[in-house]
């Protein structure tokens, strides 16, 4: 749900200049929105620095904005029209009747994180513990761990442990400063502790599995209406492949990360090496079908425990938000 405060920010962020390309000096173009250190940035710089916007035909603008709310109002307003955002808020928009598509952008998603002494071996051990939880009570992370602890370890975390819900940057100074044992955190933040000696408890690929999912499922995605399909399925699928070589080229060309490099804020060398690992450990490498019959045994778990505060109207993955270009282009 968007309030008052949250649109006035938005608003705000809109006026935020981004990159001018092609697109916006009048040619025909994508509008992709752009977040402060998001890793979607890093991609859209190797599309634009390598022209694999141009190679596939089209022309890619991206818009800056101040962040994840800014981004949702932005597309929903119409100022963009690709962001990469949450499965559940995409599954949500269609199950409200928005004819919004999906396509697989990222798997790689949080992790609880403990100092590399510490005593912690399996979630039973968070029993009266400090545990902080990047995000609110309906955080997806911090539900499916919830789930996972009461199932395989027979501890309820939000009575049994301490949580206490902030921002991530917050939670990460205070689990170095000792303040808290635990963590759960976004992967940025996991792989910057990472570097500084720091361990998972868990993560949240290993805790999906726990629930019957068979690969690594990408949470993060592309996020765009029908109404781009309306203009013709071959710009999408253009973009889809010059989205493909970016990630490759970052998979293959350690040249690609010198564009990255400055858009990182990696202080030091490991926290560069960090960041980049899971990044790549993190581009979807699966079919869409299968991304798809993950995803829908993950909502049926977060339906489940989170019901329509989380979800709204949607109780299964709704019919049709994949976007396969192979299926659907």
């Amino acid at each position: 749900m968007l309030t008052r405060r949250g649109m006035l920010a938005a608003g705000a962020a809109a006026l935020v200049p981004g990159p001018r390309g092609p697109a916006a000096q009048g040619g025909a173009g994508l509008r992709l929105g752009l977040l402060p250190f998001g890793t979607v940035s890093w991609e859209a710089e190797v599309i634009r620095a390598r022209g694999l916007d141009a190679a596939q035909g089209f022309a890619l603008e991206g818009v800056k904005l101040a962040g994840s709310d800014a981004a949702r109002i932005a597309f929903q307003g119409g100022q963009v029209d690709l962001i990469v955002s949450d499965l559940l808020w995409a599954a949500r928009l269609r199950a409200e009747g928005r004819a919004v598509r999906f396509l697989p952008y990222s798997s790689s998603e949080g992790a609880l994180m403990v100092p590399a002494d510490s005593p912690l071996k399996s979630l039973a051990d968070l029993a009266g513990k400090r545990l902080g939880v990047a995000g609110g009570p309906l955080d997806k992370n911090w539900l499916l761990l919830r789930a996972r602890a009461r199932e395989a370890d027979g501890i309820d975390l939000d009575r049994d442990a301490r949580p206490a819900f902030a921002a991530p940057p917050l939670l990460m100074q205070k689990l170095e400063s000792g303040e808290l044992d635990a963590a759960l955190l976004y992967w940025t933040f996991c792989a910057r502790l990472e570097a500084k000696g720091f361990r998972r408890l868990t993560d949240a690929d290993a805790i999906a599995r726990g629930f019957g999912v068979t690969g690594p499922v990408a949470l993060l995605g592309y996020v765009f209406d029908d109404a781009l399909l309306a203009r013709g399925t071959a710009e999408m699928a253009a973009f889809t492949r010059a989205s493909r070589a970016a990630k490759q080229a970052l998979a293959d060309d350690a040249t690609a990360w010198t564009l990255v490099r400055p858009l990182m804020a990696a202080e030091d060398a490991a926290t560069f090496d960090a960041l980049r690992r899971e990044f790549l450990d993190g581009i979807p490498r699966r079919p869409v079908a299968a991304e798809e019959a993950d995803a829908a045994r993950l909502v049926a778990v977060l339906a489940r425990l989170g019901g329509e505060r989380l979800l709204g109207a949607a109780t299964t993955l709704p019919e049709g938000l994949y976007w396969d270009p192979g299926r659907n282009g």
